[in-house]
């Protein structure tokens, strides 16, 4: 049996919490996690006629057969991919020279060397390359799904998927089955999501103890990449970490600039973390040594009331409509400057559904329903339009058969919601 440790509940952030250190009883069966991923994915092909996915992002590689190969260089380099068949083979095309890293995975049938139909690979006969690869794909897919198979793809070069449709295959976007399979998770699966929240928690609690006046936004934002990995994580997604009058607007990456006494530090998470599970939670600080101010204190309190009511809107059965009417008001001084989405899912990465604002939903937003054992998380961004500091704050959650489960347990700042 493929069982692994995954990291216990502990009190505090102040050491690395590793996978051995967790309880005998708290185990992972990873054959379950595979088999119900697989699973998932097949199911959800049946559901809207596909008879094959061909898949080249690297996040759905490692769902449907938990292969991992170089994610990043994967994810702009085709380099590697996945042929899953409805009914028939999973075949998994590997990088050169790395097949026997996935020779351990019941989930693939065989695994062959990959065709890189990128330029990169090819140079100017890049589109002989793709024809050569379109012509392998096509072999294939009539050896296990027949002449007039519906292919889904994603993530590849225009023209390698013109010379597939060119063999007479009808072409799909494969991102709707897998997106709707990765929505629900098992209760194995829970338990991966679990271990990547208490390593980035403990991630970001070293974040939080090495605040203060004179380090850099990237010295900082340094430290939570070193304990994700350590313990076990794959990656951060992004460099959302920022200070002072960078707070605001949002989405300002990490920089040189120098923290100063008083500022707020917020952060958004974005870690691809344990078994490749995303761990995504914001949080603000505040430097000190002074206390906050009465205005820091408001835009934190604002973003904290955000996040609790929308949370408490979600539940099992309730329609993203019915959610984005109900959901939180935001003050016209902030809405310029507020967060694009108000919740999203969240499984590998962030996924499927987006959720968002009363005044975005009629131009944006698409109707589903909330089921159990789908997680999301609940975002807000409080910042004033006419500049100032802002907060960040967000949580990571589980809809349950009986409402919303909080899965994030980084605390929150006393001192800012006074």
């Amino acid at each position: 049996m493929a069982l692994l440790r995954w990291h216990g509940d502990e009190p505090g952030f102040d050491e690395l919490r590793l996978l051995d250190r967790s309880p005998d009883d708290d185990l992972i069966d990873m054959h379950a996690v595979r088999a119900f991923r697989l699973g998932r994915v097949r199911t959800e092909m049946e559901r809207y006629g596909v008879d094959v996915c061909l898949l080249f992002d690297p996040v759905n590689i490692r769902y449907a057969s938990d292969s991992r190969n170089m994610q990043v260089f994967s994810a702009r380099n085709p380099a590697r991919y996945l042929f899953v068949a409805l009914d028939g083979p999973v075949i998994l095309f590997e990088f050169t020279g790395c097949s026997h890293l996935s020779a351990h995975l019941e989930t693939i049938d065989e695994i062959r060397p990959a065709t890189t139909a990128s330029y990169v690979a090819a140079g100017d006969d890049i589109a002989g390359r793709e024809r050569v690869w379109a012509s392998e794909m096509a072999d294939l897919i009539r050896t296990h799904c027949g002449p007039d198979a519906t292919v889904g793809i994603e993530r590849v070069n225009a023209g390698a998927a013109i010379a597939l449709a060119a063999e007479g295959f009808t072409i799909v976007d494969a991102q709707q089955s897998v997106e709707r399979a990765r929505a629900i998770k098992s209760v194995e699966e829970l338990k991966c999501v679990t271990s990547s929240l208490r390593a980035t928690e403990t991630a970001v609690g070293a974040v939080r103890a090495a605040i203060e006046p004179g380090i850099t936004e990237q010295q900082l934002w340094s430290l939570l990449h070193q304990a994700v990995i350590a313990q076990g994580g794959d990656y951060v997604e992004t460099r959302l970490l920022s200070a002072g009058a960078r707070t605001n607007p949002w989405f300002q990456e990490a920089s040189h600039n120098v923290i100063g006494a008083n500022d707020l530090v917020a952060l958004d998470t974005d870690v691809v973390g344990c078994f490749g599970y995303y761990s995504d939670f914001s949080r603000t600080f505040h430097v000190g040594p002074g206390n906050p101010t009465a205005h820091q204190r408001e835009l934190y309190s604002l973003a904290h009331e955000q996040i609790h009511h929308n949370m408490g809107i979600i539940g099992p059965g309730v329609t993203f409509r019915e959610y984005s009417e109900r959901a939180w008001d935001i003050p016209s001084r902030y809405e310029a400057h507020r967060y694009y989405l108000s919740a999203h899912g969240v499984g590998m990465t962030g996924e499927y559904p987006y959720l968002y604002h009363r005044r975005d939903y009629a131009d944006a937003g698409y109707d589903g329903v909330f089921e159990p054992n789908m997680t999301v998380c609940v975002e807000s961004f409080i910042g004033a339009e006419d500049g100032g500091e802002g907060v960040k704050l967000e949580e990571h959650c589980l809809v349950t058969e009986d409402g919303l489960e909080v899965l994030s347990q980084f605390p929150f700042e006393d001192g800012l919601l006074a």
